[in-house]
Parts: C-alpha cells; structure tokens; sequence
C-alpha cells in the first residue's frame, strides 16, 4: 500500500511539473501579447504626434503664406527688395477716386523720376521714395507691391525679350483728395494735424499734418531738414505720431470711467462750480476762470468744467479710472493697419499726488495722446462701442486695372458697451446742442462731438486748440474727425470751425 501511495505520490508530482510548463507557457505567451499590444499603442501614439506635428507645420505655412509672408518680404530690412527695381517700374499710388498720388516717369533715356503731383498736401501719409534716404509712408509700407508686377503674362513676355521693364502694380488707397485739400487748406499756416475716418469701417478719409515737406524735392531739402533749425519736425506725422495732452476731449474718458464706477447713480451726480477748486495746497481753475454754477454730470461735459471734472478725479478709485482708459488702448499699441504711430499714455496710480489726480481728470498732467488714438476713441463710440481698424491701402491692382488683393474693414472689438456707447452719444451731442461746440449746430447733418483747449509749457495760458467728433446723415456713411491746432487756444473758436470745413465738403459732395 505504502509503494502504491508513493508512486502515486511521484505522478501527481509529474503532473505538477508538466501543469507548471504549461501554464509558464500561457504567462509568457500572455506577456508576449501584452507586450506586442504595448509596443503597438506606443507606436500609435508616436505616429499620431508626428502626424499632429506634420498638420501643425502645414497649416502655419499656410496661414505665412496667406497672411504673413507680405509682411516679411515688404520689411524694410530685407534687401531682396531693391532687386526687384531692376525689372520692374514702381507702380503708381492712387487715391480712392483713382487721383495719383504718386507714379514714376521714364524719360527716352530709361531715367526714372518719382513725382508727387499734390507737393506738400499728402507728404506724410504717402511719404517719399528715394534710392539715397530710404521710403517713408505709404511708399515704404507698400514697397513690395508697388514693385510686384501682376502685368498680362504675354506683356511681361515681351518685356523680357527685348529686356525692358514691366509695370509694377498700383496701390489704391482709402484717401479722399477733396477731404485732403479741405483739411490741409483749413489748418492753415498753423501746426498740427486733421485725420479722418469711417467708423462704420475704419477707412482713413485724409490725413494732414503740418509743418510738411515736398517729397518732389526730398534729397535736395534733406540736410535742411534733418538740421532741423527751428524745431519743426515736418518728417513727423503730427497725425498718428505726435503725442499731445488731450485736454478737455479726455473727458470722454473720464466721463466713462465715472459711469462704470458709479453704474446706479451717476445720473444724481451735481456739483456747484466757483471757477476754482482747492484740495489741500492744490489749486485748479476752469478755463478762463468762467464760473458754472451748479452742474450735472451731462452738463458738465458740455459745459467742459474743469472743477467738476476734477471733483469726480478725486471721488474716483485710480486703479479703475486706469483700467477704464487701458480698455481704450493707453499704454497699447494702437490696432492700426500699415501706419506708423506712437503709443499714448496714461500713468495715474494709488501713489499719485492730489494735484496730478486733479489734472489727469482733465486731460492735463502726464497724460499724452496722439489724434489717432482720439479719432479711434470718437469713432467706437459713433460706432456703438465697436472699434473698427484704421487702414488706408484698399487694393492693389495691375497696370491695366485688375484687383489683385483687396484689403478688408476688421473689426478690433468693442472697447465700451453699447450701452456706454450710447450715453456718450448723447453727452457728444449736447456739446453741439447748448455746449461748446454749438459752430456744428443747424446743419445738414447731425454733429457730436467734444472740444478741448490743451495747455502745454512752461508758459501759461498756451494751449493747443482740439476738436474731436463725428456727423451723421442718412444717405452718407458717417464721419470721424480728430483736429488738434498747435499753439492756437481755444477748442472752440479754433478747432470746431475747420472740423465743420470737413463735414461740410463731406456731406456736400
């Protein structure tokens, strides 16, 4: 029995081992698999950010080829583009009604003269092109179109054949010559800057600055003006570059930030004008010392008090006055297509004294602005809020007169609410109806607008005279303007009466 139960015993054993190969067997042919499935997903997953990464290469060399390779080959640094003058005459610039603006002459000889037929009137915005002191404006912001060649393929042909230079495309802009000469006759002999828009669109209508230079004689005048003996600038587009106080148009700001800290009760808000306001050692007067007497917030901004202007400075907390006047683009970059412009500035804080409070509120102090920036602001609020893109290219077409591209209006986005918008809308209009710029009342459109007398220096009583604003008619888009008069004094009698030049010539024709 004792035998039987070993061998017995022997064979379960037996089994045992053969049981353990076995299922050794299916463990490792289990882990093969689990192995092989790992290995498979980790190939997968490889291949999918490869191709991920292959999807991402493509679409941004799509988007530079669509969007941003213009851009790089028309960047003043890259030198490719002067190699292109030598198989190709510059096109013409030209103005929205086809004016020229500029075009190249090529005498019998081949000699290429570039020629300005308004002188002074467009210098800054088209700007000059010379092979000695570089392009400034337009010509240098559409360089590599004005130099590109679109022409008929059978034509350009030709031109190799007998070697003679293709015509290279046109530029059309945005600008109105009328609006252009009107501006530029109605600023004078003074300095300063008329810029206009479309709010509905962005389109910039015309731009003045003045003093000026004649881009026919560039390279001739050019030691005389970069010596720059009597400090005028004229290589400076007042317009888009020159930075200025905004005096009383920045109460559009104010008034703004005023609403958004006190959304419930700003309409109860009243104060009781002197002609002076005194906050500790600092003092602040109304301009001329003119006495308001009591004064809502509406009648306070047509009115233009500076007491109660700096009576709300004072009640207002100073981080949101500065987060209103950043959602309108201070210390920004400005959103504008192809111009060259400077960044205004706000600097307000906690730590800034009574008196800088005081003087921010009105536009004076450190706060800066260029007539751009104004013309953007005046136009959003035209605009219900929405802020459109200055641009002033529309198209660019071949020497026969094909679109080749056409640049589209683009939308910034709302830098108010409609709602805001809309109580501006009426504040503007009362400076029309019984305020300080009453030169815009009883026309053929509907003005608004704010006027503003910016002092300046360290002698008192200089101050730039300002308009900003924007008419209205049925039957015409509207219409944004931004005029600043160095030097000139008051808003009212200086600015207001060349802004009514331009809505006047704008809704006449």
């Amino acid at each position: 029995m004792a035998k039987i139960q070993e061998r017995g015993s022997q064979g379960t054993k037996k089994q045992d081992r053969e049981k353990g190969k076995t299922m050794s067997g299916k463990a490792s042919t289990q882990k093969s698999r689990t192995s092989g499935k790992s290995s498979n997903r980790e190939f997968a997953v490889i291949t999918y950010c490869f191709i991920g990464l292959f999807l991402c290469t493509m679409g941004y060399f799509a988007y530079f080829q669509v969007v941003k390779s213009e851009d790089f080959i028309n960047n003043s640094y890259n030198t490719r583009q002067e190699s292109f003058a030598d198989t190709v005459v510059r096109g013409k610039i030209l103005a929205s009604d086809g004016e020229v603006l500029a075009e190249t002459k090529v005498d019998k000889e081949g000699n290429e003269t570039r020629e300005y037929p308004y002188d002074k009137m467009f210098s800054h915005i088209v700007g000059y092109s010379t092979e000695k002191y570089g392009r400034a404006g337009i010509e240098s912001w559409a360089n590599f179109n004005l130099l590109r060649s679109n022409e008929n393929f059978l034509q350009k042909t030709v031109d190799e054949v007998t070697e003679e230079k293709s015509m290279g495309d046109n530029v059309v802009t945005t600008l109105n010559p009328l609006l252009q000469e009107i501006s530029f006759r109605a600023l004078g002999d003074y300095k300063g800057a008329v810029i206009t828009m479309e709010p509905s669109t962005g389109k910039v209508l015309s731009v003045v600055s003045k003093p000026g230079f004649d881009p026919n004689t560039i390279e001739e005048d050019w030691d005389t003006i970069v010596k720059d003996e009597y400090g005028e600038s004229v290589l400076v587009n007042r317009a888009t570059q020159g930075l200025y106080p905004p005096g009383s148009t920045f109460k559009i700001l104010t008034t703004l930030a005023y609403v958004r800290e006190h959304p419930g009760d700003y309409e109860e808000y009243s104060y009781s004008c002197s002609g002076q306001i005194q906050e500790g050692n600092s003092k602040l007067k109304c301009f001329s010392g003119e006495v308001h007497g009591t004064v809502n917030l509406k009648q306070s901004f047509s009115e233009s008090c500076n007491t109660s202007f700096a009576n709300m400075g004072l009640n207002m907390d100073s981080d949101k006055f500065a987060k209103t006047c950043s959602d309108l683009l201070f210390n920004k970059d400005l959103p504008v297509e192809k111009m060259d412009s400077s960044k205004s500035s706000f600097v307000l804080n906690d730590s800034s004294s009574t008196s800088e409070v005081m003087e921010s509120a009105i536009g004076q102090g450190q706060t800066l602005v260029t007539p751009l920036h104004m013309l953007m602001i005046t136009s959003a609020v035209a605009n219900d809020g929405v802020l459109m893109k200055p641009y002033v290219i529309d198209h660019t077409e071949t020497c026969e007169g094909n679109t080749v591209k056409t640049y589209r209006p683009q939308s910034y986005g709302n830098i108010m609410t409609g709602e805001e918008a809309a109580l501006l809308q009426e504040y503007m209009s009362e400076v029309v109806e019984s305020g300080t710029g009453t030169k815009l009342k009883g026309m053929s459109y509907t003005a608004a607008g704010k006027t503003g007398s910016a002092e300046f220096g360290k002698i008192k009583g200089q101050s730039h005279a300002w308009f900003v604003g924007y008419a209205h008619r049925e039957d015409k888009e509207d219409i944004a303007v931004a005029v600043i008069v160095e030097g000139a004094g008051i808003g009212s009698a200086y600015a207001v009466p060349i802004a009514k030049e331009v809505f006047d010539t704008y809704f006449r024709y």
